[in-house]
């Protein structure tokens, strides 16, 4: 990942306030108040999907991420390439992507016992 292209990606990101960022596994992982919902790989941006957003990631063209070429596709997809022309229409996706973080970390409902 160059870094002129981490860059970029904060600046346009900069209008929403509270973006951290961190190096891991050769890219760089993005977060906002503690919710990690993007990473960047190969100078391309993929924020975070869940069963709520995949389908609208899915029908604007959005790619899968899939680590070192694999067959399985991890919980991200990449950023629509105009949305990263617009600060504005990136923000709206990384606000798709947070929700989807924050989801993922909300406590899941406990399933009730089995009576005896």
């Amino acid at each position: 990942m160059s870094p002129d292209y981490l860059a970029y990606v904060l600046e346009q990101l900069e209008p929403m306030g509270g973006i951290t960022h961190r190096r891991m596994f050769g890219g760089v992982g993005l977060s906002r108040h503690g919710l990690f919902f993007a990473l960047i790989a190969e100078d391309t941006l993929f924020l975070k999907v869940d069963d709520l957003s995949r389908a609208e990631f899915a029908a604007a063209g959005c790619e899968p991420f899939r680590p070192f070429g694999g067959d399985k596709p991890m919980s991200y997809c990449a950023a629509p390439l105009e949305a990263l022309e617009d600060p504005e229409a990136l923000a709206k996706w990384a606000g798709k992507a947070i929700d989807a973080a924050a989801r993922a970390k909300a406590p899941k409902p406990k399933k009730p016992k089995p009576k005896p």
